[in-house]
């Protein structure tokens, strides 16, 4: 679902030529033999760069368009601290405007390589026209690769170890390598979930792998395919980071899928009026082997509602003032999450200039 945007503080403009002229320090962070994760605060929509251990680098999704280039810059600043100068993969897991429609202004900023996508806008969904046609007319100029995916495949991003779990409304077939396929217990107590028919459920979902850890990053995908993922059997087994699916709105997040999964940390891409469901925040605080939920901003007021009419967090409901990177007055900061060779994770809040160290398990 399309969600509406709150108007977030500007960043001053940062252009290629800034770019392209990367300090020292910022460039020994590409490719240095470890995963480096930028979680992107673009105000309720998503943005997650990755760049893998050998310097290659895959954004998934490119927040919202418009706001004097306010997500674009904020991309290409995370891409400057990172040492990149180009983005050589961006994958949009589906079409909606918190995710797809900064496209334009991205490819102003930054150079960009390949396109990954899910394939054709659903038609169903009248919210993302817009969105998919300006993207399409990136396209048209015949700068950029485009790969369309589908449940199952190989993740086409080169320096990556990753697998679609779903696209396209369609979710993976067979359990991913080294995970059983018995019955999932926890699903005797999930209830039924409606069948979605919009472009969240659509969303391309991706584990990427590294140092024998497992990254979970779901775009916007519903409840109905977050349960053909893991019941009657958990086809994805347990991982060790989750990027929230949906910004915690609670048309995804089940306890089921977050149980299933049983993140050990898990980085929520809120905004300070989207996302954050009660039921969602604490679904994740309670999920058994999680050692830290980090949040983009604090849940809105238990006072405003979600679209749809769900209510939200509230501060009660907030994980850790340590884990919340935005809020009184701070915005745009991220999350960074470094995972190391050895499989230890090191998660930076850059609002607050604290880093926690987490062990390989």
């Amino acid at each position: 679902m399309l969600h509406v945007m709150n108007a977030a503080c500007r960043v001053a403009a940062l252009s290629v030529s800034a770019i392209l002229s990367l300090p020292a320090a910022a460039q020994a962070t590409h490719g240095d033999g470890k995963l480096h994760i930028a979680v992107i605060d673009v105000a309720g929509g998503q943005s997650t760069l990755f760049v893998s251990p050998t310097g290659q680098s895959l954004l998934v999704d490119a927040g919202w368009p418009g706001n004097n280039y306010r997500d674009a810059d904020r991309i290409a600043a995370a891409a400057k601290d990172l040492g990149l100068s180009r983005i050589d993969t961006v994958l949009l897991t589906h079409y909606h405007t918190d995710h797809a429609g900064g496209v334009p202004q991205l490819v102003e900023r930054m150079p960009v390589g390949t396109f990954i996508d899910h394939g054709v806008r659903d038609v169903r969904d009248a919210e993302s026209t817009s969105d998919y046609d300006n993207y399409l007319k990136v396209l048209a100029t015949s700068k950029y690769k485009r790969i369309s995916v589908k449940a199952g495949d190989t993740l086409p991003a080169e320096g990556f170890d990753g697998t679609v779990l779903a696209a396209a409304g369609k979710v993976l077939h067979d359990p991913l390598p080294g995970v059983g396929a018995g019955p999932n217990p926890l699903c005797g107590k999930a209830p039924a979930v409606l069948n979605d028919t919009e472009e969240n459920g659509d969303s391309i979902a991706l584990v990427l792998r590294f140092a024998g850890l497992t990254i979970e990053d779901g775009g916007d995908l519903t409840l109905d395919r977050e349960r053909l993922l893991v019941c009657p059997a958990n086809k994805v087994g347990k991982i060790d980071l989750m990027i929230v699916s949906h910004h915690g709105v609670d048309w995804s997040s089940s306890p089921v899928w977050i149980d299933s999964l049983a993140p050990r940390v898990a980085v929520m891409d809120n905004g300070s009026n989207k996302g954050g469901s009660t039921s969602v925040i604490d679904t994740i605080k309670a999920s058994p082997r999680l050692q830290a939920l980090y949040q983009l901003h604090p849940a809105p007021p238990s006072s405003y509602k979600n679209p749809g009419g769900t209510e939200q967090g509230g501060p009660e409901h907030n994980t850790a003032a340590e884990f919340i990177a935005n809020g009184a007055g701070v915005d745009g900061k991220r999350v960074e999450i470094t995972v190391n060779p050895d499989g230890s994770m090191d998660v930076k809040n850059q609002g607050t200039g604290q880093a926690k160290h987490f062990a390989k398990p």
